[in-house]
């Protein structure tokens, strides 16, 4: 059952990512992500705000 809900969360952050297409989207999205899959610590909160950034940033080009 967590597999699943990491995969519906992993599946529900590329769709809002790719329609919303901007930085500021998937650090948001990322963060959120982040903090669900490593149990609510800073440092996975952190990391995928980075990454989701990152990531929105590259699709809005």
């Amino acid at each position: 059952m967590q597999r699943l809900k990491q995969f519906g969360i992993a599946g529900a952050i590329a769709m809002l990512v790719l329609f919303g297409g901007c930085t500021l989207g998937g650090a948001a999205v990322g963060g959120v992500a982040g903090n669900e899959l490593t149990h609510h610590s800073t440092a996975g909160t952190v990391g995928g705000a980075v990454v989701g950034g990152v990531v929105g940033y590259e699709l809005g080009k």
